[in-house]
């Protein structure tokens, strides 16, 4: 084999090394925002508080599984 073969195939491995990282990565934080959403009920609350609306739990309830249907995209 020679170098040039050895060019193309260490070329090839690495790009299916990094496309495989990269959809390895993805689906890890897709997961991991699954399990772990970055808002969740009692900061919604917090929130809503200092912009001085007083949240009632139907509104909390919509909010929530508004922003859980946009995960899921």
């Amino acid at each position: 084999m020679g170098t040039g073969a050895w060019i193309i195939v260490v070329i090839i491995a690495l790009v299916l090394g990094f496309a495989g990282g990269f959809f390895a990565a993805r689906k890890y934080m897709e997961d991991y925002l699954k399990k772990n959403p970055p808002i969740n009920e009692q900061m919604m609350r917090q929130m809503m508080a200092q912009m001085g609306q007083k949240p009632s739990e139907k509104r909390l309830k919509q909010m929530m599984s508004a922003m859980k249907s946009n995960y899921g995209k």
